[in-house]
């Protein structure tokens, strides 16, 4: 790529993303971002008290009319309340345990190796007409493994590419549209689905909303999404990334580190370990007296409450398993001591997250214990009824009002936990299922991860995309990203319209409506 090249991707870039990169870096930190909200949140709680009249609204699930009035923090009841309720407002956080849990599996499979070879496996042994769909189907597939994507398949997704003749940026930026810009979809569930879940049940529990959700919520409507976007990231990169990037005329050498005998042995003996924990946990909870099944209201056996409670240990078990079958095979764990030190450095690198939930914690329960979420839905949803703006317009904008918001605060989880104590309650009250306004806000949240220089492996991409042309820089990568984010938005918007015109669930006893 020419200097002049260069020159005129930068300028394309310009202007409105330019002011939002520069908006984006004066903002605090995410956890500092809470604390602010929180300060907020107590002065305003002050001054609704006084000038807002109690509402009374009917309660769909409690069938009967409920009062709430605005409760002040900023009087000697209020401060009682904050430094009593701290603590437990932390450990009671619903995300905090979901996520840990499974970080403790997930990091045996990736300090082994595991994800690593898995993925090396899967793209560098390819077949050359299906390379652009298998790159971004495997960045889509890695979100189970967290962030190990970015950092494995993304530099591989360049590689194969260059191994193949074509352009390495093309394969970079296939990997990374699949990895990040369709960071909610999957096949299986990962830790994102208990993630989002938990926030969106404190969401609904501070509202005093009697309706919870589980992790798998959202898992038809993924599922389906994953073949959308692998569909939809080829089309882009073929049609127009590569297009518009030409033939590749540098110098770089493919250096292709094939997959061992002892890694081939490690991947054989991790998959069968896999199939039995699969196979095991199948027969306990679908036989029909299987052990996870507990009689529900109705005295009926059902899953239910696996799926809510027990899926957490289950998917720790799903990445543990395997993932010690193959250190044990290749050598990486030699006693309990390394498994052991597997999970101690996947929570070593927990700590900013642990930092982030503390101050997340307190501001939604702040929120909630003043009911400013709950009244500002009620008066939300009398509004949008008055106007008639309900059903697809409410989620359509929303799902565009999130994607803009994500270029200015890239974290899933702390955008949501901002966002779900008003929209959730507010759209449960027109009508509209938590799990449905959870799905809305993935498919923003996803789609602008690719272009906002906030998002936390940016930077890195850069570099990786400098080792194919030295000049590349921030400008080259969001005009190379643009397309792939356009066309996500607006394709998993309109699967989103055909789904909700279909009435379909989007996931085990997720309903759209309420």
């Amino acid at each position: 790529m020419s200097k002049k090249n260069n020159q005129e991707n930068s300028h394309e870039v310009k202007g409105f993303l330019k002011s939002v990169e520069l908006i984006g870096n004066r903002l605090p930190h995410p956890a500092m971002i809470f604390v602010i909200l929180s300060v907020a949140v107590i002065l305003l709680s002050a001054v609704l008290a006084e000038v807002v009249e109690p509402i009374t609204y009917y309660d769909a699930r409690a069938g009967e009319e409920v009062t709430k009035s605005v409760v002040s923090l900023f009087n000697a009841e209020g401060l009682r309340y904050i430094f009593n309720s701290a603590t437990t407002n932390f450990t009671s956080f619903a995300p905090l345990g979901t996520v840990l849990v499974a970080m403790l599996g997930v990091g045996v499979a990736e300090w082994t190796g595991l994800f690593n070879t898995s993925l090396r496996k899967i793209l560098l042994g390819v077949n050359p007409k299906l390379l652009t769909a298998i790159v971004v189907f495997t960045g889509v597939m890695s979100n189970i493994a967290s962030d190990a994507g970015y950092v494995v398949v993304i530099p591989l997704g360049a590689l194969v590419f260059a191994g193949a003749g074509r352009h390495p940026i093309a394969g970079l930026a296939a990997a990374f549209a699949g990895v990040s810009g369709g960071f909610s979809a999957n096949l299986v569930l990962g830790t994102t689905d208990p993630l989002l879940a938990g926030i969106t049940n404190e969401a609904l529990r501070g509202a005093g909303i009697d309706y919870q959700i589980n992790a798998s919520a959202n898992f038809y409507f993924m599922f389906v999404s994953t073949f959308l976007l692998v569909i939809l990231g080829t089309w882009v990169t073929e049609r127009i990334v590569e297009k518009n990037l030409g033939p590749y005329t540098g110098k770089h050498v493919v250096d292709e580190k094939p997959i061992t005998e002892i890694e081939n042995r490690g991947l054989r003996n991790a998959g069968i370990a896999l199939l039995v924990f699969l196979v095991v946990m199948g027969l306990l909870m679908f036989l029909p007296n299987g052990v996870f099944k507990t009689p529900n209201a109705q005295g009926e056996l059902t899953i239910d409450e696996f799926m809510g409670n027990g899926l957490i240990p289950a998917m720790l078990l799903l990445f543990l398993i395997p993932g010690y079958a193959y250190g044990k095979t290749t050598g990486k764990i030699k006693s309990s001591n390394d498994l052991v030190t597997a999970m101690t450095e996947a929570m070593s690198t927990m700590g900013s997250y642990l930092v982030l939930a503390f101050f997340s914690a307190q501001f939604v329960n702040y929120f909630g214990y003043t009911n400013i979420g709950t009244i500002i839905s009620v008066k939300g949803a009398e509004f949008l009824q008055t106007i008639g703006f309900t059903g697809l317009p409410l989620i359509i904008s929303f799902i565009f009002i999130t994607g803009l918001l994500n270029l200015f605060m890239s974290s899933a989880s702390a955008k949501w936990a901002i966002m779900a104590p008003v929209f959730v309650p507010l759209m449960f009250r027109v009508g509209l299922s938590p799990e449905l306004t959870q799905i809305a806000y993935r498919i923003g949240d996803s789609t602008t991860n690719i272009i906002t220089p906030l998002m936390a492996y940016f930077a890195m991409i850069v570099v990786f995309a400098q080792r194919y042309d030295e000049e590349a820089g921030l400008g080259t990568l969001i005009s190379t990203m643009l397309p792939y984010s356009i066309t996500f938005i607006l394709g998993w918007t309109a699967l989103m319209v055909l789904w909700y015109l279909l009435g379909i669930p989007v996931g085990p006893g997720a309903p759209l409506f309420v």
